[in-house]
């Protein structure tokens, strides 16, 4: 049984891994902090005879963590990082550690599952776009605030513009508030499918649409695209990562 962890910039997800399916899946918020009580968190799974990381979080984090697996399981966990090629995927990249291992294993796991040509669009913080030919080759892609950082970025950064309550998303607002929320997720929305449209020209066909993050579903409902929504795309890839490393 092998412990998988995606470890987002505000969210950590964990699965088992049997060789077949994802088990025992859980998650919590982290904030910005590095005070997780990993102890707690893991205390009651069977002991896994490894352990492989996804994280974007701060580098301190990374290091609770591996103290706490090696106390709990006698274990050393492997921090994946993005490479120019693995898994049958191809990174654009010309620095390929650039790429964020989140993006990188999202993309292993379409490529695996056999859904490519895709375009991959995660909302969590960032709103990150992807483009996978069905051979494997990453095309590129695309970040951007997701609407809730851009909503901060408004309220932060406009003198009077002043608090905002709860709000609709609308196509023409006539308050503030709906403008804003309407504003930022129809922003994102709008430009996964420009970027689908491009993506369609370089495929020379309709690309599977699949959308993954805490803002998955919100995001889904403003497209006019045919699209699925994984919000365990990171936890697939690192399954399939995991599958193949030495």
């Amino acid at each position: 049984m092998k412990l998988l962890i995606d470890i987002g910039n505000t969210r950590l997800k964990w699965a088992l891994w049997d060789g077949k399916s994802l088990q025992a899946q859980n998650a919590l918020a982290h904030g910005a902090g590095d005070n997780v009580d990993f102890a707690s968190l893991f205390k009651d799974i069977p002991k896994p005879e490894t352990a492989f990381v996804a994280s974007v979080a701060a580098p301190a984090l990374d290091e609770v963590l591996a103290q706490v697996l090696r106390s709990l399981f006698g274990i050393q966990p492997v921090f994946v990082r993005s490479s120019a090629k693995a898994c049958g995927v191809c990174n654009a990249y010309a620095q390929p550690e650039r790429l964020g291992v989140d993006r990188f294993l999202g993309l292993i796991a379409v490529h695996a599952q056999g859904h490519a040509p895709a375009v991959v669009a995660s909302c969590g913080t960032a709103l990150t776009l992807d483009a996978l030919a069905v051979d494997g080759t990453h095309l590129g892609g695309l970040i951007a605030p997701a609407p809730d950082l851009m909503r901060s970025a408004l309220l932060g950064n406009t003198a009077r513009l002043g608090s905002i309550d709860a709000a609709h998303i609308v196509e023409v607002a006539d308050n503030t508030a709906d403008a804003v929320a309407s504003g930022t997720w129809l922003a994102a929305a709008s430009l996964i499918e420009r970027f689908v449209r491009h993506a369609v020209s370089r495929f020379g066909v309709a690309p599977h649409l699949i959308i993954g993050g805490g803002g998955a579903a919100q995001l889904g409902a403003l497209l006019t695209l045919t699209h699925r929504i994984d919000r365990e795309l990171v936890l697939r890839g690192l399954a399939y990562y995991a599958e193949q490393a030495p």
